[in-house]
């Protein structure tokens, strides 16, 4: 039997979900963004260069900074809690005590095992309270927690505490559906299969609500 059917060769595909928490250093937050780029423009070189690349190449020669901005300023900046959306409530004039849910969210994270793409949809639900919350901000809370190296399991969690936290509301429902590039282009080479999370809390841990959160999600043609 071929050894890449066992875990000893990649410990880490156990794929564990640890703390709920991402996992920081005390000091990651000492570097400025421009010292960070710097540092990852170099090391990224210098990844480059063992490679074998040409850095000469004009093609090429600008790719350690442009990954080191990427990282730093957009896949990964929701490492940053400055960058934490600032999500404004609404007073629930109209008493509104239904589900609200938002579907279809468009999710891009990086699985933190491999630093490949994580592509998928979020699908978030709450029952209000006093207040209620501008649509467009929970899909910035979905893309925040996105933003960073992650585990599903620990980015469903992630979400659905913020949204509990926001809204004062134990009646949240994330629901998360994803195709994991570590699976599909490399190890296993899957192409096919998907990987689904999903967090209740409050109301939805009763049947009712949840199937009928699955329901207002499911796609119909």
């Amino acid at each position: 039997m071929d050894r890449r059917d066992w875990n000893e060769e990649d410990p880490e595909e156990e794929h564990l979900a640890g703390s709920l928490d991402t996992p920081l250093r005390p000091d990651a937050f000492d570097l400025t963004d421009e010292q960070k780029i710097n540092g990852i423009e170099h090391h990224f070189r210098e990844i480059m260069q063992l490679l074998g690349l040409d850095l000469e190449d004009d093609s090429l020669k600008g790719t350690p900074r442009r990954v080191a901005k990427m990282y730093v300023k957009e896949i990964f900046d929701g490492l940053n809690p400055e960058n934490r959306p600032n999500a404004r409530l609404f007073e629930n004039k109209y008493g509104y005590r239904q589900m609200l849910v938002e579907r279809d969210i468009t999710l891009y994270s990086s699985c933190e095992h491999h630093f490949v793409p994580i592509i998928g949809k979020a699908h978030v639900a709450y029952i209000p309270n006093e207040h209620v919350i501008g649509l467009s901000k929970l899909n910035r809370i979905v893309q925040y927690y996105g933003r960073r190296p992650q585990v599903q399991e620990r980015l469903t969690r992630q979400i659905a505490q913020e949204l509990r936290d926001v809204l004062k509301t134990e009646n949240v429902a994330v629901y998360i559906e994803a195709d994991h590039l570590c699976v599909m282009s490399r190890g296993v080479n899957d192409v096919s299969s998907s990987t689904i999370t999903s967090e209740y809390s409050g109301l939805f841990e009763q049947e009712a609500y949840r199937l009928e959160f699955l329901q207002a999600i499911r796609h119909h043609k």
